[in-house]
């Protein structure tokens, strides 16, 4: 899951203006005529609530077509979003006034607790975004998997073309990305003035994915050159429009002509003023990779990020101490399985062995690939047949198992996953970037499965969309310590589903929890205690049998996207924290069932309140 790198967009700027509101699942709400007056009419202001909520977030919409298309709506169909500085501060103005409105017009004392929920996560949307307004320059924009690939993928995948007015929106949003360029070049250059500057390695991440995207015909003036990955799938989907009967054959050529042209002159062009700012303001960039420390108001921007990332009020120093402690932990837990296998010598060195003996990769080969995308399937359908064993509230989304598309693919960069529509129009999708498959251990194999599918990702998020007894907003919310540490602890859950079989495999779980321990070391190593990038690696590699390729990929996003990794780690100890609480409390009759229902029901919570639901839940089951 990536997003943080894209936060400085317009896009990033509605998630955190709208979403941060979401995520919360309330009980039915009573109808008896028996029920106490109090309790009606808590139901009758939460009701009232949450159609004025359902209104805002149509409203907040509106200013977003590209989150529209995503979530499956094809409104402003041709249009592309706006990310000037100005579009972005118009949404905070409008989300004060929302707020405002909010608590003048509303009674929190007479909501249900559903309804106080909702009302302190509108509150704490605006709470998020006015602690952003000081960084809005800190964002790298033009970095690793920036605009210039975000809005090709966004186009491939998420713009579907079922009419000729599909098509003819698709061709118009084409005709935006060159204005989309022009406001995000500006705020690149403002950043640059201004002394914040990416590492190196990100610009020449963004300039390699240009030349992917801008590779082939019709970019390229030789026509014997393969199709580039916009060309190829505006064919195709012009093609399957003539195959239905939808477009003749003349009007088709007609569009693939006024495509080729738009591609060819204008969209081209656009990436290629971009291509040359990079090249530009690269020479301007430090030969060394620094940590956020080095930018202007870096420390304050790193406390933000942290803040923003965990949602809860840990330091720096508490962060990388924690990460320490639980290193040293699963090493424990890593000499045992060591010892089971037989293995002779040290811990490092069965990391060596793991990372490097054949046995645990397939080959750099299209069979290869093939191998390792039915090996996930694999472990997938058995899983899933155990969910009704741990789980009340099941998803109804189908799931995909994918290789990444060849223009935006990166070796040994993480696997993630992207969420269909609500409606189920379009699948959720768990992603592999498979160029080069010796950064793709199978003994983790099992580990990812389980955390970017079922009973991860794909899991948490569609039922999380398909909740239909709460506002809106509720159910696109994403708080990435939430989201990532439920991905975690979703992997250790497997283990005790009757995951994990292959000590190899177990090996390969406990891999992944230390690679997510080494993050809070790393990360805060990098922006706070000032780490070089190959002080990071190698502290990676000494404690981690992840390849040394995946690494390098993985130590660059951390410079990238300050403080998103410690995410994962801190969400998965705070729902491990309160289902031990649980436990404890309700002993013979805790349910696991029940209890993960309380947590999925409620959505991507901030910790502090997916902390305090479970509590109001062992409350109410004593």
């Amino acid at each position: 899951m990536n997003q943080s790198v894209l936060k400085t967009w317009r896009r990033a700027a509605l998630a955190l203006l709208a979403v941060f509101a979401l995520a919360a699942c309330s009980e039915p709400a009573p109808q008896s005529n028996t029920e106490e007056p109090s309790v009606v009419a808590a139901v009758s202001e939460t009701e009232r609530l949450n159609a004025w909520l359902d209104e805002q977030y149509a409203e907040q919409l509106e200013s977003s077509p590209m989150t529209k298309t995503r979530l499956g709506d094809k409104s402003d169909y041709d249009e592309l979003d706006d990310y000037s500085v100005a579009a972005e501060q118009a949404d905070l103005e409008w989300l004060r006034s929302s707020v405002a409105e909010m608590e003048s017009t509303f009674d929190v004392d007479a909501l249900n607790d559903d309804g106080k929920l909702s009302y302190a996560m509108w509150q704490f949307s605006l709470e998020r975004a006015e602690a952003g307004v000081p960084f809005r320059q800190h964002g790298y924009i033009f970095g690793r998997g920036g605009p210039h690939a975000y809005l090709p993928n966004f186009l491939i995948n998420f713009h579907r073309v079922d009419t000729v007015a599909d098509l003819e929106a698709y061709v118009a949003r084409l005709g935006e990305i060159d204005r989309i360029f022009d406001q995000l070049l500006e705020r690149s250059r403002a950043a640059s003035a201004a002394g914040i500057r990416q590492p190196r390695f990100g610009y020449d991440f963004a300039l390699a994915e240009i030349e992917r995207v801008t590779a082939g015909a019709p970019f390229s003036s030789s026509d014997s050159s393969p199709n580039s990955p916009l060309w190829t799938d505006l064919q195709d989907k012009t093609g399957a429009l003539v195959d239905e009967g939808l477009l003749d054959a003349e009007d088709a050529q007609r569009f693939t002509g006024e495509i080729r042209e738009l591609l060819s002159t204008e969209v081209l062009g656009a990436y290629e003023q971009v291509a040359s700012w990079l090249r530009e303001d690269r020479e301007f960039a430090s030969a060394e990779s620094q940590g956020v420390w080095a930018l202007p108001e870096g420390e304050a921007f790193y406390n933000y990020r942290l803040a923003q990332m965990t949602t809860v009020d840990l330091t720096a120093d508490e962060i990388h101490q924690i990460g320490l402690d639980e290193v040293a932990r699963i090493q424990g837990e890593m000499e045992t399985i060591k010892q089971t296998v037989g293995f002779d010598g040290t811990l490092q060195e069965f990391f060596v062995f793991m990372r490097e003996d054949e046995q645990f990769y397939y080959p750099n080969t299209d069979e290869g690939r093939q191998a390792y995308l039915d090996l996930n399937n694999e472990y997938l359908d058995a899983i899933t047949l155990k969910l009704p064993d741990y789980f009340g509230r099941l998803p109804k989304a189908a799931l995909e198992v994918r290789r990444v598309e060849a223009f935006r693919e990166q070796a040994g960069a993480a696997q993630h996953y992207n969420a269909g529509t609500p409606d189920g129009s379009r699948p959720g999708v768990f992603y592999s970037h498979m160029s080069d498959m010796s950064t793709l251990p199978i003994f983790q194999l099992e580990d990812v499965a389980y955390h970017e599918g079922n009973p991860g990702h794909h899991m948490q998020i569609s039922i999380q969309q398909e909740l239909e007894e709460v506002p809106r907003f509720r159910t696109q919310y994403r708080t990435t310590a939430y989201t990532e540490g439920w991905g975690l602890y979703s992997e250790w859950l497997a283990k005790e589903m009757g995951g994990f079989e292959d000590p190899y495999s177990d090996f390969g779980r406990l891999g992944g929890e230390i690679w997510r321990a080494i993050r809070l070391v790393v990360d805060t190593g990098i922006h706070s205690k000032q780490w070089s990038e190959e002080q990071a690696v190698q502290y990676f590699l000494d404690n981690s049998p992840q390849p040394e390729g995946a690494v390098r990929s993985e130590i660059q996003r951390y410079f990238a996207t300050p403080g998103q990794a410690t995410a994962y780690k801190i969400g998965m100890l705070k729902i491990q924290e309160v289902r031990r609480d649980a436990e404890q409390a309700l002993g013979a009759n805790f349910d696991i069932r029940e209890f993960h229902d309380v947590v999925l029901g409620a959505g991507a919570l901030p910790l502090p309140l997916l902390e305090a639901r479970v509590d109001r839940w062992i409350r109410d089951s004593l």
